[in-house]
């Protein structure tokens, strides 16, 4: 999809991002970026050149730690950087936290979290997905054609995966708390499991692949699984309590294994973004 030509700043973000520049460069865009050095080492600009844009475009997630954008050009704090802004500029950012969102209106800019569309949450999790199988294929000394898998959560990631697993022959078992997404599961064709209640049903296990935002395997449930199980956390936040050393933290698998297709799935969003917004004052 094609919109209005702008210039827009890219700032901070994984090659993700430098690849979206590559992208809105492409469609005929004016693009500064700002801390992408490191995949776009011929095209680096001062932070103030990249701010002055039409339209920012932020990383996802917009923080790498508790108020600091996430950026590989040092720390740079996210009220800080939106001071730098004016009034009325458009900002676009994924997975905004209520502080930053506070700090954008405290600044008058008009920000707008582009993870909350649902085409790009599906984009994102079907190249989870994928990321997460060939994750666990790298690590494994066995197929997955005939494993016992268990994906914990039934959200996007939880249903993309265990399709995609049972594609592969796995017998998959799938987690949820609510009875519509047990009913759901079981007419997948999956085994269903209450997310509270695994004690007892986890002993034959080859790999868990959990998507669950919240602490929900650990401790004695740990002990129930096979010594040789593969762990992968897909979430952002740690579901599986386990030592590092046996546990796979899977976090942003679209920016490292898929980044082109996450660029233009983000690139679409912006579009329609600002497609929608384009009789609003800017």
């Amino acid at each position: 999809m094609e919109e209005a030509k702008r210039t827009f700043g890219v700032i901070g973000g994984d090659r993700r991002q430098a690849e979206l520049s590559h992208l809105l460069e492409a469609d005929g865009n004016a693009v500064c970026t700002y801390g992408l050095d490191r995949w776009k080492p011929a095209d680096p600009g001062p932070l103030d050149r990249a701010a002055v844009a039409d339209v920012i475009i932020l990383p996802l997630p917009l923080c790498r730690g508790e108020g600091v954008l996430n950026c590989e050009e040092g720390a740079v704090p996210t009220e800080a950087l939106f001071r730098r802004l004016r009034p009325r500029q458009r900002v676009l950012a994924g997975q905004v936290r209520p502080r930053q969102r506070r700090e954008a209106e405290d600044c008058g800019l008009l920000l707008e979290d582009y993870f909350l569309r649902e085409e790009l949450a599906v984009a994102n999790a079907a190249a989870t997905a994928e990321g997460a199988i060939q994750t666990a294929l790298e690590r494994l000394d066995r197929t997955l054609l005939g494993m016992e898998c268990l994906v914990l959560g039934f959200g996007r990631i939880g249903k993309l995966l265990s399709c995609r697993l049972q594609g592969l022959g796995a017998r998959v078992t799938a987690t949820a708390r609510r009875p519509e997404d047990l009913a759901w599961i079981r007419a997948y064709g999956y085994r269903a499991l209450e997310t509270g209640h695994l004690s007892g049903h986890l002993a034959e296990f080859g790999a868990v692949f959990n998507t669950i935002p919240f602490p929900v395997l650990g401790g004695p449930l740990l002990d129930q699984l096979p010594a040789d199980c593969l762990l992968v956390d897909l979430a952002s936040v740690r579901g599986i309590d386990a030592p590092a050393e046996r546990v796979v933290w899977a976090r942003s698998l679209p920016g490292r294994m898929a980044p082109c297709t996450a660029a233009a799935a983000i690139r679409d969003a912006v579009y329609y973004i600002l497609l929608e917004k384009r009789g609003d004052p800017a």
